[in-house]
């Protein structure tokens, strides 16, 4: 496979050629001065192949139990040789115990030792895989764990501020991009945007431009943002279906405006079809994954 880019690499480019985030990455050249990167004419840090492979090995050895310094420690003093990927087994190991780890953290309502966790994971998997395979089944089980009596209410909503401030951070500037517009909320009363901020996040790492009203949303607002930017998309994720029965007309009137899709436990098949619009029945990521590639309107002058 051809790796080589002797115009060097953005750090947005080498975020998705390594499968880290922006953040993390400009983390471990900080701390630990993990990547050496040159400087553009224009003042650009731009990086190599040679950062990748670092990258590349750091989340190896963070899949495999070390601390962010014993890996970048032990990265630094390898001798500089041909990229390799990440472990799959290391990968499937830091999955599973990082989830674990990441309970057993918050439900001791211990926030230093679950960003600890979190910064581990985001090191060892994609920005994708933590969320896709870690955080969303996490949030499922914390739900039923708090429907069964196991989890307070505090402890579940201490977890769901912790996660939610982490993906925040990672996703500033989602305006950005020359990709489809899309615009996401929650109806009114539904609280719970994790999820939609997901998925949003995942968008705005495909280069889609991202506009999120975010929990709470009141349909006339909704409605006056549409009206206002003309998305590619608007998506409404609820948890609880009486959210969406409660706004049925509105539902009907913006979809006749608006490519619309329902979203979230709350949202079905039948009521998407019953007011004209979508249904996503895929969890965030691969939503996202999907329909990340759909044609964007031209922009409004």
């Amino acid at each position: 496979m051809q790796t080589s880019m002797p115009a060097g690499l953005r750090i947005g480019a080498l975020s998705k050629r390594a499968g880290v985030s922006e953040h993390v990455l400009r983390a471990w050249e900080t701390r630990y001065g993990l990547l050496s990167p040159t400087r553009s004419s224009g003042g650009f840090r731009l990086y190599t192949d040679d950062d990748v492979r670092r990258v590349l090995r750091m989340r190896t050895y963070l899949a495999g139990g070390l601390s962010a310094a014993e890996a970048a420690r032990a990265v630094l003093a390898e001798p500089a040789g041909p990229m390799t990927a990440p472990d799959p087994a290391a990968v499937r190991v830091a999955q599973a115990g990082g989830s674990t780890n990441l309970s057993a953290a918050l439900d001791a309502l211990d926030e230093r030792s679950a960003h600890v966790v979190l910064d581990q994971l985001f090191g060892a998997l994609s920005v994708e895989a933590v969320i896709r395979d870690v955080l969303i089944p996490y949030l499922h089980e914390l739900g039923d764990r708090w429907s069964r009596g196991e989890v307070t209410v505090g402890q579940e909503h201490f977890a769901s501020n912790v996660i939610r401030s982490r993906l925040a951070a990672l996703a500033p500037g989602w305006g950005g991009g020359s990709g489809p517009q899309v615009l996401l909320a929650c109806p009114p009363g539904e609280l719970h945007d994790i999820a939609l901020l997901s998925f949003g996040l995942v968008l705005r790492r495909s280069g889609c431009r991202v506009v999120f009203l975010g929990a709470d949303s009141p349909m006339a607002d909704i409605e006056r943002a549409a009206e206002a930017l003309g998305p590619d998309l608007v998506v409404l994720a609820a948890s609880d279906p009486a959210r969406f029965d409660s706004i049925r007309p509105d539902l009907v009137t913006l979809a006749r405006s608006q490519a619309l899709t329902l979203a979230g436990p709350g949202a079905s098949a039948d009521l998407a079809t019953a007011v004209g619009a979508e249904y996503a029945a895929d969890d965030p990521v691969s939503a996202a994954e999907r329909w990340a590639t759909l044609p964007s309107k031209p922009r409004r002058t």
